[in-house]
């Protein structure tokens, strides 16, 4: 009983402990252990409230257990396995700790039944994930993890906020449906649209995955954004602004994607617009949305993961994931090349792999409430996602031309990590049943009907041949060497544009000020040392008898004042 009352993230932070006194195979051991053990351990656990407590004479859920965090908790779980073999070859406690911190901050949050408990594993998450980024021990890591820090913080001072003022109005820190009535509401809703990189919010990002280490990207893909994800389904459900949020999402990132030269940057783009399909399910909020929203973020963690994974093993063996510095690697990262075809193909939603059995969920259920605008811009971001994820990656890494690198294939680790996750990927794209069953709610659905195989058999046909024919005829945009902006341009350029020149105006001003007060000062000094000095005027002495004649007049003054005022 009370192995079922111990809560999933526990095994993760007690694990995060035994790496900092263990070493070589040890912690190791310990590192694959934990998500192994702690996924039995919850597929073991029986829905409902296994904890809880009394705050501020407010019912806290520290723990609780349904149908939708089960299916978050399995794929964190597996996510974490895969991730922390990919890792096996790196000695760094830093990374290693912080992991196992992070992936157990994803669970703690996924399982909390109370927005207090929510926050405290928000700002765990995002205490444990910069240190991912900041592993890179560059200064531009460190530059883009300082501006990740204070974006998410930002969103749990903003979540913190929101939850005080939900539990004024509904007298009730419970974790279940919010919505948007009422400051707490919108103030939630932001708090989860900044993790969940929503328009204008998304460039912590953009900005800081790419500068985190190979291993730790891959950490990064799976847990922050899901979690979001995971929040919104919770607290959000069927609201309607979240679909065009979401069906935003999806179509704007293409634009910077298509441009971009770092290639570990292009897959942050991508993450971004399938993040879209999932907050689109949520705001359409039906039984097939949600488990279209949920299924999608599982399949997503899967694909995302091992193209990240492929790019992290391109970077640890040539220095570079840019795309104008890469060709020819097929043949030398023939296993890589071909687990990167395979994330290609499940991010774009091929038939028999995972991407069409969640992401055909949604376009089905948008279509069903008559948004159909909607569905036309999620087909155009299907289209996009084709051409800068599903064909620019392998094309660039490995294809384009030979860039003349010879390099020696990955790590096993690395090599068994992404064959782990291609497996998942065909597993799933075949057998969707057994994601379908672990979906908070029982639905028939089928995806393979002839009618949506053709129709995104189509889309993907003509999708490929728009790039070949761009691509051939000159046209395709070219690889930029710089960094792009978008949303970042703001404070990345635009307010340290103003607050120089306001600052060096200050300087310039304070700077004046001082020179004038120390000027009065200075004068001030002279006068008291002039009067008061050695040799000043009040400072002379005198000899003593002129003292005393001083002395003897102005005692005779007085007398003589005081005998005729007295008559």
């Amino acid at each position: 009983m009370w192995a079922i009352e111990l809560p999933p993230f526990v095994p993760f932070f007690i694990g995060a402990l035994l790496i900092l006194v263990s070493r070589g195979f040890l912690r190791a051991a310990i590192m694959l252990a934990v998500p192994v053990l702690g996924c039995i351990h919850l597929w073991m656990v029986p829905e409902g409230i296994h904890w809880q407590t009394e705050f501020l004479g407010y019912q806290l859920l520290p723990y609780r257990v349904d149908r939708l965090s089960l299916v978050f908790g399995y794929i964190f779980h597996i996510a974490a396995f895969i991730s922390v073999i990919y890792s096996l070859h790196v000695k760094d406690t830093l990374q290693q700790v912080m992991s196992m911190l992070y992936a157990g901050s994803a669970l703690g949050a996924v399982f909390a039944g109370d927005l207090l408990t929510l926050f405290i594993f928000w700002e765990l998450l995002t205490l444990s994930s910069v240190f991912l980024i900041w592993a890179s021990r560059t200064e531009k890591a460190y530059q883009a993890g300082l501006r990740y820090l204070v974006i998410q913080v930002l969103s749990g001072v903003i979540l913190l906020a929101g939850a005080i003022f939900y539990a004024q109005q509904q007298g009730s820190l419970q974790f279940e449906f919010i919505g948007l009535e009422g400051v707490a509401g919108w103030l939630i809703l932001i708090a989860f649209g900044i993790k969940c990189a929503f328009p204008f919010m998304h460039s912590w990002l953009i900005d800081g995955y790419p500068e985190a280490t190979p291993t730790g990207t891959v950490f990064l893909s799976v847990f922050t954004t899901k979690v979001a994800v995971y929040a919104l389904a919770r607290g959000f459900p069927g609201t309607e602004f979240l679909v065009y949020i979401g069906a935003t999402m999806t179509c704007f990132p293409i634009f910077f994607a298509i441009i971009e030269n770092d290639l570990r940057r292009v897959l942050s783009y991508s993450l971004v617009s399938q993040l879209g399909f999932m907050v689109v399910g949520v705001g359409i909020g039906t039984s097939l949305a949600i488990n279209g929203a949920a299924a999608h973020a599982v399949t997503h963690i899967l694909y995302k993961a091992l193209l990240f994974m492929t790019m992290g093993a391109v970077l640890y063996r040539t220095g570079s994931a840019k795309g104008s510095e890469l060709g020819g690697l097929y043949k030398s990262m023939p296993w890589t090349t071909g687990f990167c075809i395979v994330g290609a193909a499940s991010i774009s939603a091929f038939p028999l792999f995972s991407g069409f059995v969640s992401k055909s969920m949604i376009l089905i259920a948008v279509l069903s409430e008559g948004y159909d605008w909607v569905w036309v811009m999620l087909i155009f971001a299907s289209a996009g996602v084709l051409h800068y994820t599903g064909i620019k990656i392998p094309y660039f890494a490995f294809f384009a031309h030979d860039s003349g690198i010879r390099t020696t294939e990955a790590p096993t680790n690395m090599l068994i990590a992404m064959g782990i996750s291609a497996f998942l990927c065909v597993m799933l794209g075949v057998y969707p049943q057994v994601l379908y069953r672990l979906l908070p709610y029982d639905i028939g659905y089928n995806p393979y009907d002839a009618t949506h195989v053709l129709a995104q058999m189509q889309l993907l046909f003509f999708s490929a041949l728009a790039f070949a024919w761009l691509n051939l005829r000159g046209m395709y945009p070219p690889k930029l060497k710089s960094v792009n902006l978008d949303v970042d341009w703001f404070y990345r350029r635009l307010l340290p544009g103003i607050i120089k020149p306001c600052y060096a105006m200050i300087l310039k001003t304070d700077a004046s000020v001082r020179s004038y007060f120390m000027k009065w000062f200075r004068q001030f000094l002279f006068y008291i040392s002039h009067h008061h000095g050695p040799e000043g005027l009040l400072s002379r002495t005198r000899p003593t008898g002129n003292t005393v004649m001083w002395i003897t007049i102005l005692l005779s003054c007085y007398m003589a004042f005081s005998f005729i005022y007295s008559k």
